[in-house]
């Protein structure tokens, strides 16, 4: 912002806002050695919204002025080149013996080294850790005011009581973990600022333009990438709390303007994989909260809305190595001033002052209860081990075989997260199982047990009672009080298989490191026909990718398998030609391989044994298509970037984000594939106009291949748009055993008034409820759409005759999250490409709604429509769902990469 203008505005939001400038913490006495916002900044504590630059540069100041109580480390960049950072705060003994407090917390950690009597040696000299993270949501704005003010009164509080927190805790303190959306947000925000702050939750500072500053620059929610690890403030942080095993994590948000403040403990559900000591440690925290709201005159709520069951909030997964982990969520001014429903106004400071206080609550009872705290962590990595040893699964084992780069990315994921991995040496059995050598075996009997079995078993019930509970609220139309997905199981996600087993171990297993995960390589042999590559896996992918940036390499596929010299190829399999690139083949490929992991193979002839040979008309040139993702409005922010983060960063292919309603009057020819992400059916089609819808029809027709995501299938589906020949479906109503299904009735007639008749109210016809059924069925819509899935994981099968599907296996698993079910193309239209099982067999992991369950089943997950010379491509279930769904990598990269290459454009 202009500096004339900052000058302005100031005065005018210290006088609206605050008036004198008030106190934050109560009779708070400072040390004037200590920097203030104002000296720094130059304005006080929630008169602005502070740029993430200005974060970082009062946060140094504070370290210059007390270098021996607080240092300052780096744990990364955003995807914007942003610094994230976490600062230190104690007492000058103890920032003076920081490695030495890290080295004691890692010999904690593993009891299998440390027994318990060195264990109690050394928890008694150690101060608790405390990890306070603020701002995982850029819109959230007041956690990161709040963090700069609980590092000043850490340092300048003259309050004895201060003195002793520090002597007992040291303070970890992450001031913004997302940099980006956070300046996304003050860039929005000040952009829309009048001459005053404006509290009307009309106005347009309190109403951010698409994308909204919540997420990161892919889009992503951070709060759902812990487990995942798919962005680089997740993974910086991952690390470095692996560093310092921090006992206590806080997560600091901000929820609805008209909401007061909620902290711990959570609602139900609670993850079964937490402990009783977890559990109840969280009322510590609340009780003590409680009395510093209540001194002050904070309203607040606990155990309502945010629950503790998905293990990927920054409020969950610190729970998963041992910590006390914690949500603490604040009403939100969104600006500077914020008027509510009932016409009461608060300030941005208000909201500064209750994170504030609360933190320092939080660092207060750290202290209080350092002992307990230090000696439950040890005890929850020893019984996490003793458990791993003796209960009935004993190992979980992935074998390498299938999309073999999925099962390395899955073992170096779960590497990341502290997670002990062997691999075997050799083959072995496994129950009724083979297993092949190369296969990743992970031991139970470790400090990480608790983490392991959260994110492999293949289901994580929720309490029975809860489920009953949500059942009830469902037949009476309350909503459901489940707050994220149900399912995660990570082989699932990827599509991988997994053993469970209950020992003996083979003996040739030797540990997994990161540097000792297989590459890419080129197989020795004669490469004077071709090189090979077999489909099927993410390696192969990204080899795609990679060759086709290269645009000198001629790569075909095949449609169909093929043996040769003994071994099988599946479809979809890569065919570089020698002949069509003598010189540069030799080079290119060994360099693509090491690149994308991927395994190549080399033959010196054309001839196969079994299927297709390299000349068929089942082998398909494939060449790099410009792919164009629609951006902006309509499209969901989420999906539209989860879409482009899997093309460019998971697969390193770029993409043109053009916004939507620039695609009813850009030159589409200039591109071979166009993707629309999930998004609002009849905003899509308001967005376009009927013109734009035309040219999209025309561009499909012209050669076009069209792809879209979940919601966006609907926009298709429209019989404006007439693009898939398919239609959402209403709630099935089942008929009852023994009766046929009710037709649905018209209205009932009402008779006309005659000329001279007074007005009359029309009269329902009678009936008569003999049952509370009766009158249950009597006020139910006529018609509804299904009940909303909450991140189920179910299985889906696929055509193995069609190309669409090459590569993927015979099924796959895909996350229902929603209420879209569609009807299934008929053959004279399309292809149902992947179809969801059997009721019985759908569920694979998660709680999905019986009706959902038996409306689901055999319905379409995959499905093509040819369009002229083009085609158009349907996922009813988002592949890319915060880039979750490796399984279903190669299904996406079919669509992008091998329909244009099964489109006919014209000559």
């Amino acid at each position: 912002m202009d500096m004339r203008r900052a000058l302005v505005l100031l005065p005018l939001c210290f006088r609206l806002i605050a008036g004198p400038e008030p106190e934050l913490w109560p009779r708070a006495s400072y040390d004037p050695r200590i920097p203030d916002f104002r000296k720094v900044l130059g304005y006080h504590p929630g008169e602005r919204i502070t740029w993430h630059a200005n974060i970082l540069k009062y946060l140094e100041a504070l370290a210059a002025a007390e270098p021996k109580r607080m240092r300052i480390f780096d744990y990364g960049k955003t995807w914007e080149g942003r610094r994230l950072i976490y600062a230190v705060i104690g007492s000058e003994a103890n920032i003076a013996r920081l490695p030495r407090i890290k080295a004691a917390m890692q010999r904690l950690a593993d009891p299998r080294n440390t027994p318990e009597s060195e264990a109690r040696k050394i928890m008694a000299g150690l101060p608790a850790l405390i990890w306070l993270a603020y701002g995982v949501h850029g819109n959230e704005i007041s956690s990161a005011e709040a963090a700069m003010y609980t590092a000043y009164h850490l340092l300048a509080s003259r309050d004895k009581a201060v003195a002793g927190i520090l002597s007992n805790v040291v303070v970890l303190l992450d001031p913004q973990q997302n940099p980006d959306g956070r300046d996304r947000f003050v860039h929005n925000f000040e952009i829309a600022e009048g001459i005053e702050p404006n509290a009307s939750p009309a106005a347009a500072e309190h109403n951010e333009p698409w994308p909204g500053g919540r997420t990161n620059h892919y889009y992503f929610d951070l709060n759902r990438d812990w487990f995942a690890l798919t962005q680089p403030e997740t993974r910086g942080r991952v690390k470095v709390m692996q560093e310092w095993f921090p006992l206590v994590m806080v997560d600091l948000h901000e929820m609805s303007s008209d909401s007061t403040y909620y902290f711990a403990p959570e609602a139900d559900p609670f993850n079964p994989h937490l402990t009783r000591d977890q559990r109840e440690s969280l009322s510590w925290f609340g009780r003590n909260n409680a009395r510093w709201f209540d001194r002050l005159g904070f309203t607040y709520f606990t155990r309502e809305v945010y629950d503790a069951f998905f293990p990927g909030y920054g409020a969950s997964w610190p729970a998963y190595y041992g910590a006390i982990a914690m949500t603490y969520e604040n009403a939100s001014a969104r600006g500077l001033v914020m008027r509510r429903r009932d016409n009461s106004i608060f300030s941005f400071r208000d909201t500064v002052r209750r994170h504030f206080i609360a933190s320092i609550s939080t660092a207060e009872t750290a202290a209080a209860n350092r002992e307990k705290l230090l000696e439950n962590f040890y005890k929850y990595r020893q019984s996490a081990i003793q458990e791993g040893g003796t209960e009935s699964v004993r190992e979980y084992i992935l074998p390498r075989r299938g999309n073999v780069s999925a099962v390395d990315k899955l073992a170096a994921t779960l590497l990341e997260q502290g997670v002990e991995i062997k691999v075997a040496g050799g083959p072995f059995r496994a129950g009724d199982k083979e297993v092949p050598a190369g296969s990743y075996v992970i031991p139970l009997a470790q400090p990480a047990k608790r983490l392991i079995r959260t994110l492999l078993d293949p289901n994580v019930p929720m309490d029975e009672a809860f489920v009953k509970e949500q059942e009830r609220r469902r037949r009476i139309r309350l909503p459901s009080e489940i707050y994220d997905v149900t399912a995660w199981s990570l082989p699932m996600l990827y599509n991988i298989e997994l053993i469970a087993g209950s020992g003996p171990l083979p003996a040739n297993l030797t540990p997994l490191t990161r540097e000792a995960l297989p590459g890419g390589r080129v197989a020795p042999g004669d490469a004077s026909v071709a090189y090979l590559v077999p489909w099927g896996t993410s390696a192969a992918a990204r080899f795609l990718t990679a060759a086709l940036r290269r645009r000198d390499l001629p790569v075909y596929s095949s449609d169909r398998e093929f043996t040769q010299n003994g071994r099988r190829y599946p479809r979809g399999t890569l065919i570089l030609p020698s002949a069509e690139n003598p010189g540069g083949l030799s080079a290119a490929v060994p360099e693509l391989a090491r690149a994308s992991g991927a395994e190549v193979h080399t033959t010196d002839t054309g001839w196969v044994e079994e299927g297709v040979n390299f000349g068929s008309r089942h082998v398909f040139r494939v060449t790099a298509p410009a792919v164009a993702i629609a951006w902006d409005r309509p499209t969901s922010a989420y999906s539209a970037g989860h879409t482009r983060f899997v093309l460019e960063r998971q697969f390193n292919y770029p993409a043109t984000v053009v916004r939507t309603r620039m695609l009813a009057s850009s030159d589409l020819a200039r591109f071979q594939t166009i993707i629309l992400p999930e998004g609002n059916s009849s905003e899509y089609f308001t967005t376009l106009g009927a013109d734009g819808v035309r040219r999209l029809k025309d561009w499909v027709s012209s050669g076009g291949t069209l792809v879209a995501i979940g919601s966006a299938v609907s926009f298709l589906a429209d019989a404006r748009v007439a693009l898939l020949a398919v239609q959402a479906e209403s709630l099935a109503r089942p008929p009852e055993p023994g009766k046929p299904a009710e037709p649905a009735k018209p209205p009932a007639a009402v008779p006309a008034a005659q000329p001279t008749d007074a007005p009359k109210p029309a009269r329902a016809p009678g009936r008569i409820f003999a049952t509370r059924e009766d009158y249950e069925k009597a006020i139910r819509a006529d018609t509804e759409p299904p009940d909303a899935a909450r991140g189920v994981l179910v299985k889906a099968a696929l055509d193995q005759d069609h190309w669409l599907t090459a590569g993927a296996g015979d099924s796959v698993y895909a996350l229902a999250n929603g209420s879209l079910i569609f009807t299934p193309i008929k053959l004279d239209k399309g292809i149902n490409a992947g179809l969801y099982a059997a009721p019985g067999q759908l569920v694979a992991s998660g709680y999905l709604w019986e009706e959902n369950r038996k409306q689901l089943a055999h319905k379409p997950f995959l499905l093509i429509q040819n369009e002229g010379r083009g085609q158009v491509i349907g996922f009813t279930a988002d592949p890319n769902f915060r880039a979750y769904m490796d399984g279903l990598g190669i299904l996406f990269l079919n669509a992008v990469f091998r329909g244009p290459a099964h489109s006919r454009p014209a000559p």
